[in-house]
């Protein structure tokens, strides 16, 4: 009985499942045999702990490629963001400057139809006063008197002495050529005036018309330009990505699991 129970207690101190090299083991006591797997549970054990590992850095690699597609849309938005701000500021402004110039065509305008009446009106009374001084030349003058003092006659003071009345002399002449002159002077001053006038709003509309096409074609520039930098930056953004997405594929996602892999599992009994 001892014996045996010095042997029970020996095979169980001993390492089982590991050689059959013990000389001590007779042909009963043989511990591995073959087809049998005993390391089938810590190798299990191992495949577990890898394939959690492998499982968790994809949820890592997934987590951070979130995260750059978030940042990266981020981006764009603010991007975008900040391309509709400058838009809205350069359509106040041009709205600004549209009224600006509305606002200064209006006055100046106004103030060329304020001088016009008032160049009207002053042309109005300067020729009711050549009218009335004319009128007045010709009621007073000596030519519908003709001069009482040279043919005044001895009947009265509304007869004249025919055949001493020689006619206008040549003072009356010269002052009347001089009035006929000057009146021709006042109306070619005038004539020469207008056209000034009318040259110099012809100027000025012209003036207007130049600088209201030098802003729309810089607000046409102003509008390409801006056209020109959404483009550009949209095909920036898509180059980043397509870098991006290029940078995974070829990087990132270079070991996927094939069927070899998954095909070693469950390969026996136990």
């Amino acid at each position: 009985v001892s014996t045996q129970s010095t042997g029970k207690q020996w095979y169980q101190r001993r390492v089982r499942g590991v050689s059959d090299d013990d000389p001590r083991c007779q042909v009963s006591g043989l511990q591995l045999f073959q087809g049998e797997d005993l390391s089938a549970k810590d190798r299990k054990k191992l495949q577990q702990e890898q394939m959690r590992e492998w499982i968790k850095q994809q949820l890592e690699e997934k987590n951070r490629e979130k995260a750059a597609e978030k940042y990266a849309e981020q981006l764009h938005q603010k991007k975008m963001m900040e391309i509709d701000a400058r838009s809205a500021q350069l359509a106040r402004e041009e709205e600004t400057c549209r009224r600006n110039l509305n606002v200064a065509t209006k006055n100046y305008n106004a103030a060329l139809s304020a001088e016009r009446k008032a160049r009207e009106s002053l042309d109005k009374q300067k020729e009711q006063d050549d009218n009335f001084t004319e009128l007045s030349n010709q009621v007073f003058g000596d030519v519908l008197t003709e001069n009482p003092e040279v043919a005044q006659s001895s009947f009265g003071a509304h007869r004249v002495i025919p055949d001493r009345w020689k006619g206008m002399s040549p003072e009356q002449r010269a002052e009347i050529q001089r009035i006929q002159d000057m009146q021709k002077e006042e109306k070619q001053r005038m004539l020469d005036e207008e056209k000034e006038l009318y040259n110099e709003y012809e100027k000025t509309a012209l003036l207007q018309a130049q600088k209201a096409i030098l802003m729309e074609r810089e607000k046409n520039r102003k509008a390409a330009e801006l056209e020109k930098s959404i483009a550009e930056e949209n095909m920036r953004l898509a180059t980043e990505q397509r870098l991006n997405q290029t940078r995974l594929n070829k990087e990132v996602y270079t070991n996927p699991p094939t069927d070899d892999y998954f095909a070693q599992f469950n390969t026996c009994t136990r």
